[in-house]
């Protein structure tokens, strides 16, 4: 398969992000030029073509963020990331209990490779693919005849825990999106996300070839059905 097939195979407008965690950042990839106020701005840079290296600073300025990352803390920032679940608490938007529930990365954070799919300088941990309720439809239809499905509920607040989900179970996962994806992605209100684990993405696209065929079928099928009434 070519690192296109997903663009091609489900007429995505956005390409699919690879993200790749890692000790030291690879030869020849440059440092993010300026870091976003949440770590999912970093999607939104490499699916417009950029390709780039975070450090485990470039994610502090979102809290949430840095805790689904697993990014270490001072106790000054600690208490920052508190005051802002105490707000959303506040708001009724999330319950205490739920901070625990949120998945992160079991190991501490150091560098986060960034790029669009076809471009990708290093093997992906997890590949990001933002579409609408039929482009991911088929992702999880492809991703069940693959065996790699994920088993849990999708996902809402915070978007970023897809990447932890996805990378810890060695499963797809999915996710709405939250408000604040939205806001620092410019992810439409019929935008969704799907996360592949790297060594999946190749099973995957040659399952999704299938399923493309076959949904094109079914749909002809279903509309003679439908005429015919």
């Amino acid at each position: 398969m070519s690192r296109t097939t997903l663009t091609e195979l489900l007429q995505l407008t956005s390409a699919p992000v690879a993200i790749t965690f890692a000790d030291t950042a690879p030869p020849g990839v440059p440092h993010v030029s300026a870091s976003e106020p949440a770590g999912c701005g970093y999607w939104r840079r490499a699916a417009a073509g950029e390709v780039f290296f975070t450090n485990a600073d470039d994610h502090k300025r979102c809290p949430v963020g840095a805790h689904t990352h697993n990014v270490t803390l001072s106790p000054a920032e600690q208490q920052e990331l508190m005051g802002l679940v105490q707000t959303m608490v506040g708001l009724s938007y999330l319950k205490m209990e739920d901070v625990a529930q949120i998945p992160t990365r079991r190991t501490p954070m150091q560098v986060a490779v960034y790029a669009p799919l076809a471009s990708a300088p290093v093997p992906p941990d997890v590949v990001l693919v933002r579409g609408n309720a039929r482009q991911l439809m088929l992702l999880a239809e492809a991703a069940q005849a693959a065996g790699v499905a994920g088993t849990g509920a999708t996902l809402g607040r915070p978007t970023c825990a897809v990447l932890p989900e996805a990378i810890n179970s060695a499963r797809t996962a999915a996710s709405f999106g939250c408000v604040g994806n939205r806001v620092y992605t410019g992810a439409a209100d019929t935008d969704a996300y799907f996360a592949i684990p790297g060594s999946h993405i190749d099973a995957i696209e040659e399952s999704l070839a299938v399923i493309v065929r076959a949904n094109s079928a079914l749909k002809t099928f279903h509309q003679e059905r439908a005429a015919a009434r």
